[in-house]
């Protein structure tokens, strides 16, 4: 590939299938062997194949591609301690963003290994007796998989990688041709998620493995987001220039039928997969893997060899899952007394590895527009419940704190597990009492009468306090007594895709004209994931079991006509922070409306007067740079790393 060192480019991680599952990490053999006839052998093909799985690791869970899928949309915004890398992501003016710090580099420097090593199963595994079809599927729809993320991301793309479209490419190739956007859908993602879709099983192979129902899902995505691009609603440019026309003369019609078509017979024709019966359930660290997960980057806590990195201690680096941390304010920094007269103060909350709370980085941070409009409903809708840590209790005797009460927010008394931090659902009746700098809570966090926890409003959030990410929280089963490992990267599975979201697409493509099915329309797709997320099981901010349905409610507050912008709504309130937002923004061509100012404090302890800030965001933005990291190996002129990059960057 013109990109890479060619050890790197020619296959990625070779994997041992030994063990079941596909979570299996290996050492990596020397690249040299990557050759035709070692894709010509079972253990060639069973090798590539689980490789495929691990380069999810260094795409999912990796925290700078995460944070350029979400900063800079309506969801996220930058965190105090950010560096340019997510200031540059950001469009706020903080830093510009370039090839050199644009971190969906990550995507690219992942996919094309990825690639390659599915060009040579795909084009040698026939010469196998023993592999079936089925087990090529997965390559197809691993090849068709990257390359609907890189045309998403980077406009049109190489099919060449040296050996000719599509071909498995062994020696070193230091130029590159990029395809146009419609070349890289019609000869590469839909016909090898169609082929997946027809070889693929019903259930997968292994744990996590590709099945029949993943790979509708993403062509239904391709053809959706296709339909899309050839509509060009608000005219966003497109590169390599070329008309936004189909090569067989199909229209963006035609493409959101397929899309409706295609979702509905995933939700009619399911395999294992299903819905959770609750949201609570979706994100429960302790039901990862669930039936409502169709792909996912894994991880384990069994064995460092297998889960690809440490189990002590995270490095900040793929393939860890970190991403997690990001959204992780420094709760560690709150401060109960020891005395009732509030003085010696100690750290009440302390880094913990459990889902609530996990190891604090402050790179990322909730828009105040998210926490208050777009979980409108924290009664009926346990989205918000589901997605967020806003109660933070007190685990000091875990750290050695000896002290069986301390003294809190108007010096009242607290135990261990109790709040000693809320952040509010709403806007108080009462005026909550802020302090001027850290106060006596040493964040900031102000206090109401009689509440022995201190408080912050929606409205109160900054850059430096603010509601953490639950959801995507660390889960260990061997903490024991104490704090476990809490700088550890997760070793929670990074999901990736969700059989939720046929019913999104479909929903989509209905809004966008496509024929339904009797009592399939938008309202209807739509309201079966808000009649979901109006039943409770279990209060998680409140620790407290919450047997409640409210589906009926949250039916009846459905709009009568469902479109594109209550599409998104609902899309920010299922997969809030989870890395659909910038594609879900840049698909709908919606990124400028939605997202060009938000709201939310600075950067300062006790700063709690919201800032509105404004966002430049381009025609030319809707594109990430092309990495710098690919334009230095090529070897050709100046002239044409300069107009093989996407216009506006440098």
């Amino acid at each position: 590939m013109k990109s890479f060192n060619i050890k790197f480019f020619i296959g990625a991680a070779l994997i041992s299938m030994a063990a079941p599952g596909c979570t299996d990490l290996l050492d990596e053999e020397p690249r040299s062997i990557y050759t035709p006839e070692f894709f010509q052998t079972e253990r060639g093909v069973n090798g590539g194949l689980t490789s495929m799985y691990a380069h999810l690791r260094y795409i999912y869970g990796d925290a700078y591609f995460y944070n350029a899928t979400l900063t800079g949309t309506d969801e996220v915004t930058y965190g105090r301690d950010a560096d340019e890398n997510f200031l540059a992501m950001d469009f706020s003016g903080r830093a510009v963003l370039n090839s050199n710090n644009s971190r969906a580099d990550r995507l690219w420097t992942a996919a094309f290994p990825n690639i390659n090593t599915a060009n040579g199963i795909i084009k040698n595994a026939s010469a196998v007796p023993s592999i079936s079809p089925a087990l090529v599927a997965e390559a197809r729809f691993f090849r068709g998989f990257d390359y609907f993320m890189l045309v998403q991301t980077f406009g049109g793309v190489p099919l060449d990688l040296g050996a000719g479209e599509l071909q498995f490419n062994v020696n070193a190739y230091r130029t590159s041709v990029r395809n146009t956007v419609p070349e890289v859908y019609t000869k590469a993602i839909f016909p090898d998620l169609l082929q997946a879709v027809a070889d693929l099983p019903a259930t997968p192979r292994v744990i996590g493995g590709a099945t029949k129902t993943v790979a509708r899902l993403y062509l239904a995505k391709a053809y959706l987001t296709y339909a899309w691009w050839l509509e060009n609603p608000n005219g966003i440019p497109t590169y390599p220039a070329t008309t936004r026309t189909d090569p067989a003369g199909r229209t963006a019609q035609y493409y959101y039928q397929q899309a409706y078509d295609v979702a509905m017979a995933g939700i009619e024709s399911p395999g294992p997969f299903r819905l959770q019966p609750t949201y609570y359930d979706v994100h429960l660290a302790t039901n990862d893997r669930n039936a409502e997960m169709l792909l996912f980057a894994d991880h384990t806590e069994s064995s460092e060899q297998y889960n690809g990195g440490s189990l002590t201690f995270g490095n900040g680096g793929a393939p860890d899952n970190f991403a997690g941390w990001m959204m992780t304010w420094n709760y560690t920094n709150i401060r109960s007394a020891t005395n009732a007269n509030g003085s010696n103060p100690v750290s009440s909350v302390q880094r913990e590895a459990v889902q609530q709370l996990g190891r604090p980085w402050n790179r990322m941070a909730p828009t105040i527009g998210a926490v208050e409009t777009t979980f409108a409903d924290k009664t009926n809708d346990s989205r918000y419940d589901g997605t967020f840590t806003t109660v933070y209790r007190g685990n000091w005797p875990k750290g050695g704190i000896a002290n069986a009460t301390l003294y809190n927010a108007n010096n009242l008394p607290v135990s261990p597990g109790a709040p000693i931090l809320t952040f509010l659902n709403e806007e108080p009746t009462t005026a909550i009492t802020y302090p001027t700098g850290g106060g006596a809570s040493n964040v900031g966090a102000g206090t109401l009468p009689n509440r022995a926890d201190y408080v912050i409003s929606p409205r109160g959030i900054s850059r430096i306090v603010y509601p953490g990410l639950w959801k995507l929280g660390p889960y260990r089963t061997d903490n024991g007594s104490g704090l476990g490992q809490p700088n550890a990267a997760s070793t929670r599975p990074f999901n990736i895709a969700k059989f939720s979201e046929l019913y999104f697409v479909a929903a989509e493509a209905a809004v966008k004209g496509a024929t339904t099915k009797a009592g399939q329309g938008a309202r209807e797709l739509i309201n079966v994931i808000r009649a979901r997320a109006g039943k409770w099981r279990f209060d998680q901010n409140g620790n407290t079991a919450k047997v409640q349905d409210n589906s009926a409610a949250m039916v009846a507050a459905t709009p009568a006509t469902i479109d594109i912008n209550y599409i998104l709504a609902e899309r920010s309130r299922e997969y809030y922070a989870e890395g659909y937002r910038w594609y879900d923004l840049v698909r709908t061509q919606k990124w400028n409306e939605l997202a060009s100012t938000y709201r939310i404090g600075g950067i300062n302890y006790g700063d709690h007067t919201p800032q509105t800030v404004t966002r430049t965001i381009k025609p030319t933005d809707y594109l990430r740079p092309i990495p710098q990291v690919q334009l230095d190996r090529m070897d050709v002129p100046a002239s044409e790393k300069a107009a093989y990059q996407n216009p506006g960057y440098l």
